[in-house]
């Protein structure tokens, strides 16, 4: 088990040099971040040795792939029951999956093998691309029974009974077969309808396994994804093994806005060395020539996204709702509200600075309404956009907590040249406890209203309490999670009772 994601060692850089040096620069051959249960033995260079014998030739972090995620317990059975592959497009990592795919149904007699892709055009170019090397391999076509072509029938038969389907994934695609093997294809769009109705297929086999291939998160579709990475993390965290998943992901850390110039835990986004970590294909398919011209035309949220392995992960929806009930919190949805003076603005941000928010609050029917104003990716929009508000709104006052990450914008909104000129609320430790325990009480009675607005819903859904002494304050349950859109929401409405300068009606208590 290794977390590699902030070393730089030549071993990773040159692991894949082949024995004649000819002076290329490859990208890492081993994942930054992998969690594998123990193995005795591996099946995997059977399947990278017929992979082979049918012109499939691996780089070493194919073979590398392979050889654990087919390995093997004592007693012969599988000591993986899930496999994941996170990798950036263009890699590679289809060869994985056909070498996998050769295997069970040559020589591992896996009596059922489901290829599933989240759209039926990948799922049938795989089926040619295997098709191919099947039929350009005599010793392995001589033993097919049919090659079946039928539009969302697509297959491939042995004579011995082995078959290895493809189909697009669907709320009801799988369902009604016992797959010996899962492969899904393209796992960065797949939720809980298609896990729900492909994984019980396996329910009746003795020793299943399920691959998941795919490319970094790209947010709310990527459900599965978000769990399998969170049971590595956590399993790294813990210094032990998740025991049933081996996970390989290639990826860079970015450097944050705050890092120091000499930060040696995050990678620069703009360099070779983080394409080089994030791209074990660099040297066999991909060039740095070719990325650098990816990088020029990519917006910097994209280029990060598909080629660094940057992703953006749910939640977890297991276990959520901790602090507010989420029947009681849609009670309070309102279909609208009369925006009126006075107005409290606040901000907050993830530790990561990769999402904040912007939440007002206002009085409406004798109680507070808060509302998401803005929730987007990254920290560089604030300052401008909290401009436009000001202008518009003339707010009683802002809010950050000079606790929190978006305590980095306060001399910003503060600058009378630059800025807002504004003097920003910087609430202590204490009252921010108070904000928190205001709103919960607010909620409790019935005097705040809200959108139903998803970033705040899903910011609660995933909030838990943190203890500041006798009271608390919000925390994320997992590292996932983005909480932004409740904590500026809590301040705001915090922000209306505040004493201000020059406020000539302070609004005491208004929670």
């Amino acid at each position: 088990m290794t977390l590699l994601s902030s070393e730089r060692s030549a071993e990773q850089l040159l692991a894949s040099r082949p024995p004649e040096d000819d002076g290329r620069v490859y990208g890492w051959q081993r994942p930054p971040i992998e969690v594998a249960p123990p193995s005795v033995t591996s099946a995997g260079q059977e399947a990278i040795d017929l992979a082979a014998r049918a012109g499939l030739y691996l780089d070493p972090w194919q073979q590398h792939v392979l050889r654990v995620g087919m390995g093997e317990q004592a007693d012969g059975s599988w000591a993986s029951f899930e496999v994941a592959v996170n990798v950036p497009r263009q890699n590679g990592k289809g060869v994985i999956i056909e070498a996998r795919e050769l295997w069970g149904l040559f020589i591992g007699g896996e009596e059922l093998i489901l290829h599933s892709a989240h759209e039926f055009k990948t799922a049938k170019n795989a089926f040619k691309r295997i098709e191919r090397l099947i039929r350009q391999t005599p010793d392995l076509h001589k033993r097919v029974k049919t090659y079946r072509q039928t539009v969302g029938e697509e297959g491939i038969e042995l004579h011995t009974g082995q078959l290895l389907r493809f189909i697009a994934r669907s709320k009801g695609s799988g369902r009604g077969f016992t797959g010996h093997c899962n492969v899904m294809d393209e796992d960065m769009i797949l939720g809980d309808n298609e896990m729900d109705a492909l994984l019980p297929t396996m329910a009746a086999v003795d020793d299943p396994q399920i691959w998941y291939l795919g490319s970094a998160g790209i947010g709310a579709p990527s459900v599965q994804l978000g769990r399998l990475r969170r049971r590595a993390l956590a399993a790294i965290e813990a210094g032990s093994q998740d025991p049933s998943l081996a996970y390989m992901e290639w990826s860079a850390d970015p450097h944050l806005d705050e890092c120091s110039q000499d930060c040696d835990k995050h990678d620069d986004a703009d360099s070779d060395e983080a394409v080089l970590k994030s791209n074990p294909g660099v040297g066999y398919r991909l060039t740095l020539e070719k990325v650098a011209r990816e990088r020029a035309t990519l917006s910097a949220a994209g280029y990060a996204r598909e080629r660094l392995g940057v992703g953006e992960y749910p939640s977890d929806e297991a276990d959520t709702w901790q602090v507010i009930g989420e029947e009681v919190w849609r009670a309070l949805a309102v279909a609208d509200a009369e925006r009126s003076a006075p107005v409290a603005f606040a901000i907050d941000m993830t530790p990561e600075r990769s999402h904040a928010a912007i939440c007002a609050a206002f009085r409406w029917r004798g109680g507070v309404h808060v509302a998401v104003v803005e929730h987007r990716p990254g920290a560089g929009w604030i300052v401008e956009r909290a401009k436009e508000l000001h202008g518009k709104w003339d707010p009683r006052c802002w809010v950050i907590d000079p606790a929190s990450p978006a305590a980095s914008l306060i001399p910003a909104l503060e600058d009378d040249v630059e800025g807002l000129g504004v003097e920003v609320v910087k609430p202590k430790a204490r009252e921010m406890a108070a904000a928190c325990g205001q709103f919960y009480d607010a909620v409790a009675t019935q005097s705040l209203t809200h959108f139903d607005e998803a970033p705040l819903a899903s910011a609660l859904a995933g909030a838990q309490k943190r203890d500041l002494g006798d009271a608390w304050a919000w925390a994320r349950r997992t590292v996932g999670v983005d909480i932004s859109p409740l904590v500026a929401a809590t301040e705001a409405a915090w922000g209306l009772g505040v004493e201000v300068e020059d406020d000539v009606d302070p609004l005491d208590n208004i929670l």
